[in-house]
């Protein structure tokens, strides 16, 4: 014979919210460490070289 249970009861968890915060958090993450990467790619470009007036042939 089946259990009966009632449907307050049957939920496995709460609204979501402790899913939620960590996709939260997780975008936080994403956007900090692309923030850095474009820290470090201004860091790190080499300057452009000038061309002279070169004599051509």
């Amino acid at each position: 014979m089946p259990k009966i249970v009632p449907e307050n009861k049957a939920r496995q968890g709460r609204r979501g919210q402790h899913v939620l915060r960590i996709l939260i958090a997780a975008l936080l993450l994403a956007f900090i460490a692309w923030g850095v990467a474009e820290i470090y790619g201004w860091m790190i470009e080499t300057p452009k070289t000038e061309q002279g007036n070169t004599p051509s042939g």
